[in-house]
């Protein structure tokens, strides 16, 4: 019994050294170190804590964004000899034959 215990403990350890360096875990440790402003009834604190959880809601879209569509035109291969990293739309890809 205290061997699976033991193992259960070994295994939450890097678990939770993941959890905590992703981020995700960056996110809630940002969230729980914000001093929560005086007095719950102070809109301007909460407006300001909402707009920089949009900011960094926003920030953090436009960086998987542009993750994505790095690995979508890796996936997909080049388009064409003239475009060899598939940077341009297939529309704008000139013809051969012409």
């Amino acid at each position: 019994m205290i061997w699976a215990f033991v193992i259960v403990l070994v295994l939450l350890i890097p678990i939770l050294a993941i959890v905590i360096d992703s981020q995700v875990g960056q996110a809630l440790a940002n969230r729980i170190s914000r001093s929560v402003p005086e007095g719950a009834e102070d809109l301007e604190g909460r407006i300001e804590s909402l707009e920089a959880d949009i900011r960094y809601l926003s920030e953090s879209f436009e960086s998987l964004s542009e993750e994505t569509r790095f690995v979508r035109s890796l996936l997909e291969g080049p388009v064409s000899e003239s475009d060899p990293i598939g940077l341009l739309e297939p529309d704008d890809v000139p013809d051969r034959d012409s």
